[in-house]
């Protein structure tokens, strides 16, 4: 086997060979018990004290179906337009790894709840792009290994490995793509718009936070290369557990242009599983890739099959909220703003948050102003989303309200916005410590513009002349005097008063 280690540009790549995408999304539920046993979900916990000889796999053992784990992924299913199998089963997928304690994962195999169907995706010139759903099913999670005294992180390199138990058995979804073909050079956009979309679906469902950043939701790229979009599909890299959307796209678009590589330059693709790196984008080989037949999937002997009643299936579904990109595009009229505007407030994961801020009081502009102004900013700084900042809508709502009674301007309103976030408590708190308020006082208003337009007569001069736009000079000098505390709209009225001009 010969290792490439140059790319191919991606404009060559595309121009010789067809994009195959296959996405596989593992989401991490929200229950509060694992999916096989009653042990705590709880994230934090002390290791291995999440555990019980269910998840631990000791002999003598059974399992118990987790029934909310079961009506989550329903729900899944329904909301991806699958249908709801009538009857199915779990099997054992036997592989040993040191995270797994019963050297079997409980898992579905060729008889999942859900199957066969789709989720249309908005990419950001507003085209949609139908990615078709293989299945979604059932599982559980595996358990965590740390590899200690290495450089990585990674087992290479390490001088031992500590393995904890409190993740195995957690419940998972996983939803595989078909093939997705037909993408041509837009494959890395396509499939971080899927797992965007995908992700706004799950949180909407409520069965899951869907935070890729702590491992509630997590990606394999499957990719391969074929020469024309009538050729056979090639061989596939499957790169493991990408956890950002920028990641996914990224993974992608490094695979086109390796797979490129290297089979430009007549070498082979091998089957196996690819690591991620954040740092630079690359990926680098981890296994020879399984076929499902080495896994010697059989069914579960320890698990009755599931059969969900077809009443309880549509009770379900009348229950589902509405979808994400229905509710996007009512909000988009609602709020009067255009296609790419919506797609940044999405892409800053602030459509929730300036919907609360809009229902605490704010109008819808003053909420979209603050989110996707100096919050994003900040969120962007420090490499987060903006609802993850330390700042709730109702508090961004009441800046709102100070500044629309006049009591902040816009300058002094960022100012209370970085002390709520700071830590320094509400915004009034915040008014009341530094001492913000705009002044509002007429007489010490006026005393400040007495005192500009005599310190700068050349100025006023020329604005009695007929030159209004000079006043702006004057403005600044009174903002300077009130440290920014004043109403730059009345600072002008009263210079204009003053110099008897009218604009």
């Amino acid at each position: 086997m010969t290792t490439f280690t140059e790319l191919l540009s991606y404009e060559d790549a595309l121009a010789s060979f067809d994009p195959v995408m296959g996405l596989e999304v593992h989401v991490e539920l929200g229950t509060k018990t694992k999916m096989f046993c009653g042990c705590s979900t709880e994230l934090g916990a002390e290791p291995n004290s999440q555990t019980c000889p269910t998840c631990l796999g000791l002999p003598g053992s059974l399992p118990v179906v987790n029934a909310i784990g079961v009506e989550s992924a329903i729900k899944i299913g329904l909301a991806l337009n699958c249908e709801i199998a009538e009857w199915c089963r779990f099997a054992r997928k036997n592989y040993f790894y040191p995270d797994m304690p019963k050297n079997f994962q409980t898992s579905q195999y060729d008889e999942p709840i859900a199957f066969n169907g789709f989720l249309d995706v908005q990419l950001e010139d507003g085209e949609i792009f139908r990615v078709e759903i293989e299945r979604a099913h059932m599982e559980e999670d595996t358990g965590k290994s740390l590899h200690v005294g290495g450089a990585t992180g990674r087992i290479h390199g390490a001088s031992h490995s500590l393995l904890d138990y409190n993740r195995a058995g957690i419940p998972l979804i996983e939803i595989v793509t078909k093939p997705i073909e037909g993408a041509g050079e837009r494959a890395p956009e396509v499939a971080k718009a899927y797992v965007a979309e995908l992700r706004e679906v799950i949180k909407a469902l409520g069965v899951s936070e869907a935070r890729m950043d702590k491992g509630q939701m997590r990606c394999d790229v499957n990719l391969s290369l074929r020469p024309t979009p009538e050729s056979e599909f090639g061989t596939r890299s499957e790169t493991k557990n990408v956890n950002s959307l920028r990641s996914v796209e990224r993974a992608a678009r490094f695979e086109i242009q390796r797979h490129a590589a290297v089979l430009s330059s007549g070498g082979t693709i091998v089957q196996e599983t690819r690591h991620f790196h954040e740092e630079d984008g690359s990926t680098t080989a981890g296994r020879i890739k399984d076929n499902a037949e080495d896994y010697r999937y059989f069914p579960e002997p320890d698990l009755v099959p599931v059969a969900p009643a077809r009443d309880w299936v549509e009770e379900l579904r009348g229950g589902l909220p509405e979808m994400p990109r229905v509710r996007r595009n009512r909000l988009r009229e609602e709020w009067g703003v255009n296609e790419h505007d919506m797609q940044s407030i999405l892409n800053a994961g602030a459509v929730d948050s300036i919907v609360a801020t809009i229902e605490a009081g704010a109008d819808s502009t003053a909420a979209r102003k603050w989110w996707m102004g100096e919050l994003a900013r900040n969120a962007n700084e420090q490499g987060i989303v903006v609802d993850e900042l330390p700042i709730t809508p109702a508090q961004v709502a009441r800046v709102a309200a100070l500044v629309a009674a006049g009591e902040l301007n816009d300058k002094l309103a960022r100012q209370v916005l970085e002390g709520v976030l700071a830590g320094e408590g509400t915004p009034d708190e915040v008014v009341e410590k530094r001492g913000l308020k705009v002044v509002s006082d007429e007489g010490a208003l006026g005393a400040a513009v007495d005192e500009a337009i005599a310190g700068n007569a050349a100025i006023a001069d020329k604005i009695r002349g007929g030159k209004i736009a000079a006043v702006g000079a004057l403005v600044g000098a009174v903002m300077k005097t009130t440290r920014g505390q004043a109403d730059a709209a009345r600072v002008k009225e009263l210079i204009l008063e003053r110099l008897g001009v009218s604009e």
